[in-house]
Formats: C-alpha cells, sequence, structure tokens
C-alpha cells in the first residue's frame, strides 16, 4: 500500500488559484625603494664623474677602490663616468639594493591596483569595508521599501553542505533510496530559507526590493502560470534566484498514476531546462502532497531532494507547522506569486511582512542552494 502525504496549509492559496587597504600598502610599497646609498658611502653623480675622468690613471685607480665602497664604478672618461655616475645614484649602495628598491616599488603599484595578493590583515581590512558597504546599502534600501528593521546578512556559506534525509513521519513505504522530503536543513547557524511558489504574479517591484535588499530566495514554478512571461523568470535567473520545479500544471499527484505523474514531473525538468539553461536538482510537489510513485518519478529525472516548509507566509500573517509557533534554525518558510487581487496586498506588503518577523527574532534570510 503506498502512503499519501498531504502537508501543511500552502494548499489554500494553491487551490484557488490553480484551480581602501590595498591603497595604504601601495604606498608603503612605493617609499620603500632607496636612492639614496647607505649610511658612510658617497653617492655617485654626473659631475663627479667627469672630474675623475679628468684625473688620469691615478685618479681611476682611486675610483676603481671607491667602486668597492659604492662611489663611482668607473671613470675612463667624461661620457662613460658621467652615465656610470647616474647609473650608482639610481641604485644607491649597490646593485642588490636597487634592485630590491624597484621590486618594492613594483610591489607596491601592483599592490594598489589590484593586482598582487594581499596579506591577512590587508584582507580582513577589505572584507571589513566591503561588508560596512553592503550593510549601508541594505539601511538605505530598508528606508526605502518602508522595513523598520534592516534585514540582517547571512553568515558565510557552509564549507560543505549538511546531509539532508528525510523528516521523521514524512517517509513513504520502502523510501530507501528516493529523493529526501524535508521542512529544515540540518544547521546551527540563525538562517532561515525564502521559497516562492508557482509565479502566477510577475510584479516588477518584487524583482527590485529583493535586489536591492540583496534578500536571497528561491522560485518553484508551474509551467501553466510561467509559460505567458517566461522574460519575467529569466530576469529573476539573471539576478541569481535559482528555478526548481513545482510541476507542469499543479495537480494534485497522489491521484494519478506513476506514469501521469512523471510526466507532469520530467516533463517540468526539460521545459526549464529548456526555458533558463539549467535542469533543477530541487522539487515541491503541489500542496505538498506526494506518494511513493511521486519520489520515484522526480528521482529517475534528476531530482536530488524534495524541500517542503516549516512556516508559511502572507502579507498579513505567518501559518506555523510547529507545535511552537516559532522559527527555527535552517527552517524553509513557503509563500506564493500573489498580488492585491487575490491577497490582502502585493508582493513587496508579503515581503516586507515576512522579514518583520524574521529580522525581530534574530534570523538572516540565507541562499537554499548554498545548504542543499
Amino acid at each position: 500500500m503506498l502512503l499519501v502525504m498531504a502537508v501543511g496549509s500552502g494548499c489554500a492559496a494553491e487551490r484557488a488559484h490553480g484551480g581602501g587597504a590595498t591603497g595604504a600598502t601601495g604606498r608603503a610599497g612605493s617609499t620603500a625603494s632607496a636612492a639614496a646609498p647607505a649610511h658612510g658611502q658617497e653617492p655617485g653623480s654626473p659631475a663627479r664623474g667627469e672630474r675623475e675622468g679628468r684625473k688620469g690613471e691615478d685618479a681611476r685607480a682611486d675610483a676603481g677602490s671607491r667602486k668597492e665602497g659604492g662611489g663611482p664604478r668607473k671613470a675612463e672618461g667624461r661620457g662613460e663616468s658621467g652615465e656610470e655616475g647616474r647609473e650608482g645614484a639610481r641604485k644607491g649602495p649597490g646593485e642588490e639594493s636597487g634592485e630590491r628598491g624597484k621590486g618594492e616599488r613594483g610591489e607596491g603599484r601592483e599592490r594598489a591596483e589590484g593586482k598582487a595578493p594581499a596579506g591577512p590583515a590587508e584582507a580582513l581590512a577589505a572584507y571589513t569595508k566591503r561588508m560596512k558597504k553592503i550593510q549601508a546599502a541594505r539601511a538605505a534600501a530598508a528606508r526605502r521599501w518602508g522595513l523598520r528593521q534592516v534585514p540582517l546578512p547571512a553568515p558565510p556559506p557552509p564549507d560543505e553542505k549538511p546531509r539532508i534525509t528525510t523528516r521523521k513521519g514524512f517517509e513513504v513505504d520502502r523510501h530507501k533510496g528516493l529523493p529526501p522530503v524535508f521542512t529544515t536543513v540540518p544547521t546551527k547557524q540563525k538562517v532561515v530559507f525564502l521559497t516562492i511558489d508557482d509565479g502566477a504574479e510577475k510584479d516588477p517591484e518584487l524583482l527590485r526590493m529583493m535586489s536591492e535588499l540583496q534578500i536571497p530566495y528561491s522560485a518553484f514554478l508551474s509551467d501553466y502560470v510561467v509559460r505567458d512571461d517566461y522574460g519575467y523568470f529569466e530576469k529573476m535567473q539573471d539576478r541569481g534566484v535559482s528555478l526548481h520545479n513545482h510541476t507542469l500544471t499543479h495537480p494534485y499527484l497522489p491521484a494519478m498514476s506513476y506514469a501521469k505523474q512523471r510526466a507532469e514531473i520530467c516533463g517540468q525538468q526539460a521545459r526549464i531546462e529548456k526555458r533558463f539553461g539549467k535542469r533543477p536538482r530541487l522539487f515541491r510537489p503541489p500542496y505538498g502532497s506526494y506518494n511513493r510513485d511521486t519520489l520515484r518519478a522526480a528521482g529517475s529525472c534528476g531530482v536530488k531532494a524534495v524541500p517542503l516548509w516549516a512556516a508559511e507566509a502572507f502579507p498579513d500573517h505567518m501559518e506555523w507547522r510547529e507545535w511552537d509557533r516559532d522559527l527555527h534554525p535552517g527552517d524553509i518558510i513557503l509563500t506564493h506569486f500573489r498580488g492585491k487581487a487575490e491577497w490582502k496586498g502585493g508582493m513587496p506588503d508579503l515581503i516586507r511582512h515576512v522579514m518583520k518577523v524574521v529580522t525581530a527574532k534574530g534570523y538572516a534570510v540565507a541562499r537554499l542552494e548554498d545548504y542543499v
């Protein structure tokens, strides 16, 4: 017997519709070269070279001895000794120190121009400066979009993605080898993940808002409501949003045969790959409902995981899966592409409410694909 899963409250809306540091380093590098000789040594010069050239053999011998101490290297005539004097002045107390000075000048210029690798302290300073700039931009965007609190920046993603397993109670009969079904990503970081389903509402303000606030999200698309404006979702993808599978026509999958389920899921895999150039790894069944055939069909055409949700967002309230009605590290938040015709508010209103809740509870929104 196949186990049928009908999960959460996300169905209501869907049923209704379906129905500076490097510059400092550059200056230090430039001042490191020494044109003057070391203490106690005389600099070579063109005038001195000319005088020594007129003194004859004794002067040449004397100049040769001084050469060992860093003076003019030759004094065999006016032109030659003058050139050598200038060379000595450029190189200072010896060729090695002159070359070192030139090398240091070059390294300073390269660091100032961003060509040479920075040291740990410089890298940290550059990172801090960049983060301050990002946060300042976020603060300005938050004011523009009517957020009372600036969204918290997400921490760096983990070096290794956590192992995703099926949540207890969400298994199907003989689940081994099928894509895992989960509502929360295993992490101790105070991050949550925002996902938006179907694609019915195509509000350009959403694209602007999320880009300016730098809030990551993932889209799970159904072709029947996306096909009238693929370009909108291409713009979304260009902004770094990953596009995933939510079937072709948004049916109730457990009522269908394996072949029909496979046509819905794998058909949308192929459609997204053709239109957007990348085959999805994630799939969310409509209404959160699935059985073994659903997962078997999804796995057969490249789906690696089935994220459901721990909370659902609306423009004026949140609905919770967990008994404590709260967020937890790694929770997945579901919402939908909807406008004022169907909800009490548009997409910007929805995002304002979601971020008010998330930020007030001390969470940042992270990119789901960095963890799954």
